[in-house]
């Protein structure tokens, strides 16, 4: 029989842990199912481009895994029921249940409103296609003068204030951050930063932790009331709400534990990767959600479920990090180097190299994706032992 393999949740980590997987193991073993909602790839670190209304370039994942052994599944997952071992999907086919002896959960992440009142009614995000379509949308009908606010001061409310900014001199755009501009960089860092912002007319509220979001404003703490004919809310991201309906155990935001093969700590045949999993990286400090943390832990999962399998040496995958990059609208950029534990250093690139930089990165692991079983390795046979092992016989239906 072959080993049923569920991936749920095709972003940059479901992707590329099916594909690593299908280069991997031999396909005569194992049967790959990739499940996801949407039928093409989401460079979700381009939302900020697409909202501004630049066209990205369409991967339809039936091209990107023909020929690859992954079967793709069109669906909403709407439960997991990791004591059957099954995942209940909606899709093209109408409500189905699939089995599964092995799953990777890589639903990831989407906007987090933080509970703040008229969040949800009022303001726009840009955690996923929809979002920035609508943004983008909402930008076209608005007309020179008026007013638009990014909250949130991290690395998407940055890129989204520099892009829009850039891409609408026309508009008045502002930026509330909770801390100071770019608290988080080293002084040179700071400084082209605030130089850009400055040469491309943002208004920058430091120190402004926003309260509450109405149609035509945002409040802030101290009592100022900021105008915004559109508000974006790019506070950080809420993890997917279903690991947190089942047993697994998760922590108290909904991330799925894990160990450092990312194999769940409370059910061995369910692994998690990216936002979806709480890893744990350099001096056990939790990895913050993001693109560059999240690859490395897909790279993990697969090499760990595949080596299980095949009665192979379980490799480690280092998960640190080496650079934030950050794209500040098309001609400019910035890289900033970090301590494996994601802290600042001095060093840091900035201007059109930086942007190039972050461009080049950009590419590269939409390439990754789209190229899954390009880079040649050996596949190899699954031991039938280790596989029944990792997947006991299914629970009976009642």
């Amino acid at each position: 029989m072959e080993h049923r393999i569920i991936v749920l949740g095709a972003g940059y980590t479901g992707a590329i842990a099916a594909g690593r997987l299908a280069r991997r193991l031999h396909r005569e073993d194992v049967a790959i199912t990739l499940v996801n909602a949407e039928p093409d790839f989401v460079e979700r670190v381009r939302m900020h481009q697409l909202a501004t209304g630049q066209d990205l370039r369409p991967r339809p994942f039936r091209e990107m895994f023909a020929g690859t052994g992954v079967e793709l599944k069109l669906g909403r997952v709407t439960g997991v029921d990791v004591e059957r071992r099954s995942v209940a999907v909606t899709g093209e086919d109408g409500a189905e249940e699939l089995e599964y002896d092995t799953l990777v959960y890589a639903l990831g992440s989407g906007w987090n409103d933080q509970g703040v009142p008229g969040t949800a009614e009022y303001a726009h995000e840009i955690a996923g296609r929809p979002g920035a379509l609508r943004l983008r949308e909402r930008l076209a009908r608005l007309d020179a003068g008026q007013t638009v606010v990014v909250v949130g001061g991290g690395l998407t409310g940055v890129e989204a204030v520099t892009e829009i900014a850039e891409a609408r001199p026309d508009l008045d755009v502002a930026l509330a951050t909770r801390g100071e501009l770019g608290d988080w960089l080293s002084d040179k860092g700071r400084a082209h930063l605030r130089k850009v912002v400055d040469g491309l007319g943002i208004t920058v509220h430091e120190h402004a932790v926003v309260t509450g979001v109405e149609a035509d404003r945002v409040t802030t703490a101290d009592g100022a009331s900021l105008p915004a004919a559109v508000t974006v809310w790019t506070t950080g991201f809420a993890v997917h709400p279903i690991a947190r309906a089942t047993a697994l155990e998760v922590t108290g935001t909904g991330q799925i534990v894990v160990d450092r093969t990312m194999r769940s700590v409370s059910h061995p045949d369910v692994y998690a990767v990216g936002d979806a999993a709480l890893v744990a990286g350099p001096g056990d400090k939790p990895l913050r959600m993001s693109c560059a943390s999240g690859v490395p832990t897909a790279w993990q999962a697969a090499d760990a479920i595949a080596a299980r399998l095949t009665g192979g040496k379980i490799p480690t995958v280092p998960l640190r990090y080496f650079n934030q990059c950050v794209s500040l609208g098309r001609r400019d950029g910035l890289i900033q180097y970090v301590t494996a534990d994601d802290r600042s250093v001095r060093a840091a690139l900035t201007g059109r190299f930086a942007a190039l930089y972050k461009e080049l990165v950009c590419k590269g692991a939409a390439w990754g994706v789209a190229h899954p079983v390009l880079t040649p390795t050996r596949r190899r046979r699954v031991v039938r032992e280790t596989a029944r092992a990792e997947a006991p016989a299914p629970l009976a239906r009642v």
